[in-house]
């Protein structure tokens, strides 16, 4: 008898766990943008990408607009609200609205900040803008096999796109963080 009891128990938590949906969200701008570096041209640029994503805090900051808003946007509406190319998202912190041109993505906060990821297609230069501060070049694109990518120190390096170029870039920007402990 315990050992059908058990069985039908087990059976209905199984069956009852399908059915039941995380709450913790899609984490949908996050992933647009690790999506979008991963179609950047190579293995070595997506990798030197992740890195100036990562040093300008790109990923942190889009991490964090998923985490406080967005995620929760989809979880009470039952909509991701970056399905659309442009989308206006109203929450009870502010709107926000992320906008997606031929050059690149604008993000407009509600404390009336506006961010701009851009790409010149003439000079190969991806850029990254914080209201009306100058734009500031991260990452240049000089050949099919080099390109230049901001350093911690704000000054651009040359890297070669394969894995010890990479390599090398990943040891410069990592040795002041790690100095500091």
């Amino acid at each position: 008898m315990k050992r059908k009891t058990l069985f039908i128990t087990s059976a209905l938590l199984v069956a009852s766990s399908m059915s039941f949906q995380s709450c913790i969200g899609s984490f949908s701008l996050t992933n647009k943008v690790l999506t979008w570096n991963h179609n950047v041209n190579n293995k070595f640029v997506n990798e030197l990408v992740f890195f100036a994503f990562w040093v300008l805090p790109v990923y942190e900051v889009t991490a964090l607009a998923d985490l406080l808003v967005i995620n929760s946007i989809e979880f009470w509406s039952g909509n991701n609200p970056l399905e659309a190319h442009n989308q206006f998202i109203q929450t009870e912190h502010g709107n926000y609205q992320i906008l997606a041109d031929e050059n690149g993505y604008k993000v407009l906060t509600p404390d009336g900040n506006i961010m701009n990821f851009d790409f010149d297609k003439e000079s190969q230069t991806w850029s990254f803008c914080l209201n009306d501060n100058p734009k500031t070049d991260f990452l240049k694109f000089k050949d099919s096999r080099n390109v230049e990518i901001l350093g911690t120190d704000g000054n651009f390096v040359d890297v070669e796109l394969n894995e010890s170029g990479v390599q090398n870039y990943k040891n410069l920007i990592t040795a002041p963080l790690m100095a500091q402990y």
